[in-house]
């Protein structure tokens, strides 16, 4: 008697959950703003969701800008494990191993990267640092605030050394208005309230949304947490930009 099919497969082949699970790849979203990519009633998109919380591919986190709301996250990380297993349930010889980034864009120039927090102090840099050190600096990327702090967190400093051997002592935190007159093909908010605020910068602009808490008030954990997080992001984030065609 042949077995069920893997949970994962059961949970990724509904129509609903696919269209949600492609919408969370591509960055955080709160519920309504499911409802109107996915074009479905907000209880059905409700109910799906809880599907793939229970499961644990999505997650969610409440908002810093609004405690009524909450973003909704995709695993990436959990999405990859369940379909390296899946493979390997088929067959052995289809166990699913992550490929690494190409080198270089398809075609084209290098993305402009840009990432952005309130404070500009700890998680838009951290996340700027990582990128521009993922790609051997073959990506521009850069970071700013809509309030920067007067310097970066001292933590945010010695989390970048000590995990990734990233020196950012010298860097200051910047203001968005100081990056006005530059176009980027990407604008990354790590911050609930930034997003609110975040201006646009051109047509060409791809806004996405990282959910990320602001580690600031709390510890030397708290701080190794989010840079762990977003390196994760990062990284997910590399066969993206590398597979974009950027017209000059």
């Amino acid at each position: 008697m042949a077995s069920s099919p893997p949970s994962f497969v059961q949970l990724a082949a509904h129509p609903i959950r696919w269209r949600l699970l492609t919408e969370l790849a591509t960055g955080d979203h709160r519920v309504r703003e499911l409802v109107d990519l996915v074009a479905q009633p907000q209880n059905l998109v409700s109910y799906h969701l809880r599907q793939l919380r229970g499961a644990g591919l999505v997650t969610t986190r409440r908002s810093s800008f609004d405690a009524r709301d909450s973003y909704y996250h995709l695993d990436l990380e959990r999405c990859a494990q369940a379909l390296a297993e899946t493979g390997a349930l088929l067959h052995p010889a289809l166990r699913l191993a992550p490929a690494p980034p190409s080198p270089a864009p398809a075609s084209g120039r290098p993305p402009v990267v840009l990432f952005t927090c309130t404070g500009n102090s700890a998680r838009s840099p951290i996340a700027e640092a990582l990128l521009r050190h993922h790609t051997a600096g073959r990506v521009e990327t850069a970071s700013a605030g809509s309030h920067p702090r007067a310097r970066l967190h001292p933590e945010a400093v010695r989390v970048l050394r000590e995990r990734h051997g990233i020196d950012v002592s010298g860097r200051r935190p910047r203001h968005l208005d100081t990056l006005s007159s530059r176009r980027f093909d990407y604008v990354i908010s790590l911050c609930d309230k930034v997003r609110e605020v975040c201006p646009g910068f051109g047509p060409r602009s791809r806004k996405v949304h990282w959910s990320i808490p602001d580690p600031a008030g709390g510890d030397q954990l708290a701080f190794d947490r989010v840079a762990a997080e977003i390196d994760s992001r990062v990284r997910h984030l590399l066969p993206v930009l590398m597979s974009q065609e950027v017209l000059p």
